[in-house]
């Protein structure tokens, strides 16, 4: 007999709900535990060890039973614990997956089926569709509208400031709580193979983020299907964590609350958001949707920072070209006239923010083809010291889709085949891989879409690459204003010593005598006023 059958028979009129069923010495008695309080408080911890003691006083913690494996399977290390290998790059999955609810939900909304000739074909364009951007471009749009997009979707910081919270929200099309095993909670699973507008494709990057969650990797996530798709639904609640190997086991395997195999649900019309109200923006209920919390999130120490600065920039390099904004909210008692920011992605940042790129090179866009698939660029030059704010050491960010999935570092530019010494530091190259078709894709990108891979194919595309930038003549003809520049700074830095020298000459006979001409002389660059001719490449012997 199922846990809920048993519920409505026998515990109806009960104010709290039951959770499981043990069987002990010949019979059965109920665990009672009031699901909905229990949720709200576990999502208002501010640290792990409070959701241990939480779980631990209702007996859920040390009782393995009330567990069962995530994806529904014991080996599922393998799977989680190779995904993205840095914290921030972990993080960008799970908004990337709030993107793609709210744009389900909108499909669903409309009586479309995902999988159909009559939904979109990409990303941009079911943000065309469903929210009148044009080309899916979030700079087409203005800032008041971006913000009033933003609220789908919300990324806070809350808890310590050495040791984050993170908490994730969407009013997207959220899961009831008995598909949550074959969606949120699996692996491996084909459920957004088939669509076209969404990222997501191999069921698994959502993951990443569990293992830089604190010392026990914990995970809550309750969501709740939106009304129109589901009669009266649920709202269901679980928790991750890891649980560390026990004998005879090789390594560690996660699993999820599941008292009597079944996800605890609860009723309620709406949820509020668990975040401490120290912001100026009051943020509305969810009345359906997802919240996910990560606890003491081992974000590195540089992005730990108000959520607004160090980690809004790397956000913006990571999601070049979100489909939809996100709203950010820092709770960590931080000072400020505002709390919140909107991230629009770094194409927004580069088409708005004109001031911080070099006047004497306007953006350039091309494309270039490798075995009949397409890839385009954009090439950005910032002003000498401008690029701190927009990105660290990425200089070739290559996108798909509007996320980033791979990167060359501006060492790039400084190789012999390119040699751009002078602007390696300011230059930016964004290309974007969203026509190349799946195969290509397989082979130039890894799985966790955060690096590329090592092989024929990105040979190809970097060499490629070089051509086009060391043949720019615009790029020339800037680094060669920049040397000259840096030559101008370093003479007129000599000054002092030039005339401390011309002093000692003219003070004595002898060195007078030696130097008959006297006086220093300047070697000046001057720059042809057109293109800028190919570097002189001398040869061990003339040829005449």
């Amino acid at each position: 007999m199922g846990v809920r059958t048993y519920q409505e028979k026998n515990y109806q009129k009960k104010k709290k709900k039951i959770i499981g069923i043990q069987f002990v010495l010949g019979g059965f008695y109920p665990i009672m535990t009031n699901y909905k309080g229990l949720c709200i408080e576990l999502l208002s911890a501010e640290s792990e060890e409070d959701v241990v003691k939480i779980l631990k006083r209702e007996n859920l913690w040390d009782d393995t039973s009330q567990w069962a494996y995530y994806g529904g399977m014991e080996n599922n290390w393998g799977i989680i614990g190779s995904q993205q290998a840095k914290p921030e790059s972990a993080l960008v999955e799970k908004l990337v997956n709030s993107v793609d609810a709210v744009l389900m939900r909108e499909c669903y909304l409309r009586n479309i089926n995902p999988t159909s000739d009559l939904a979109p074909r990409s990303i941009s364009d079911a943000v065309e569709s469903f929210f009148d951007v044009k080309h899916g471009n979030l700079s087409n749009l203005s800032s008041s509208r971006r913000v009033e997009l933003s609220r789908e979707i919300g990324l806070a910081a809350t808890g310590q400031r050495s040791k984050p919270n993170y908490i994730i929200f969407d009013r997207g099309e959220g899961q009831e709580p008995q598909t949550s095993p074959d969606t949120f909670l699996s692996l491996n699973k084909s459920n957004k193979l088939r669509i076209p507008f969404v990222q997501g494709t191999f069921n698994m990057g959502g993951t990443g983020v569990i293992r830089f969650c604190g010392d026990y990797h914990l995970q809550i996530l309750l969501s709740r299907r939106h009304p129109s798709f589901s009669e009266e639904p649920n709202w269901g609640f679980t928790v991750i964590r890891r649980q560390e190997p026990t004998e005879g086991v090789k390594h560690s395997v996660y699993t999820y609350l599941a008292p009597n195999g079944n996800i605890p649900e609860f009723s309620a019309s709406q949820m509020e958001i668990p975040l401490p109200r120290k912001g100026t923006e009051e943020i509305e209920p969810l009345k359906f949707g997802t919240i996910i919390k990560l606890f003491n999130y081992r974000m590195p120490g540089g992005l730990k920072t108000n959520i607004k600065l160090d980690l809004f920039f790397k956000l913006s390099v990571l999601l070049p070209r979100i489909g939809l904004p996100i709203r950010l909210y820092e709770r960590r008692g931080y000072s400020g006239h505002s709390q919140e920011a909107t991230l629009a992605g770094l194409q927004v940042r580069l088409d708005e923010d004109r001031n911080n790129l070099d006047p004497n090179f306007p953006p350039s866009s091309n494309v270039f083809y490798i075995n009949e698939q397409k890839y385009s660029y954009s090439i950005y030059v910032f002003n000498k010291g401008g690029s701190d704010k927009y990105r660290k050491n990425e200089g070739v960010i290559f996108t798909f889709n509007g996320q980033a999935h791979g990167f060359l570092s501006t060492s790039f530019f400084e190789r012999k085949a390119i040699n751009f010494d002078y602007i390696s530091d300011s230059l930016l190259v964004l290309v974007d891989c969203s026509e190349i078709n799946q195969a290509t894709r397989e082979d130039l990108f890894m799985n966790s879409r955060d690096r590329l891979t090592e092989g024929e194919l990105r040979n190809i595309v970097e060499q490629e690459l070089e051509k086009i930038i060391s043949g720019h003549q615009g790029l020339k003809r800037l680094n060669y204003l920049r040397r000259e520049e840096a030559i101008k700074q370093k003479t007129g830095e000599s000054k002092p010593l030039k005339e401390v020298l011309e002093s000692i000459i003219y003070r004595s006979p002898s060195l007078k005598a030696l130097f008959k001409q006297g006086g220093f002389y300047h070697i000046l660059i001057h720059l042809p006023s057109g293109d800028v001719d190919d570097e002189f490449e001398g040869k061990k012997f003339p040829t005449y």
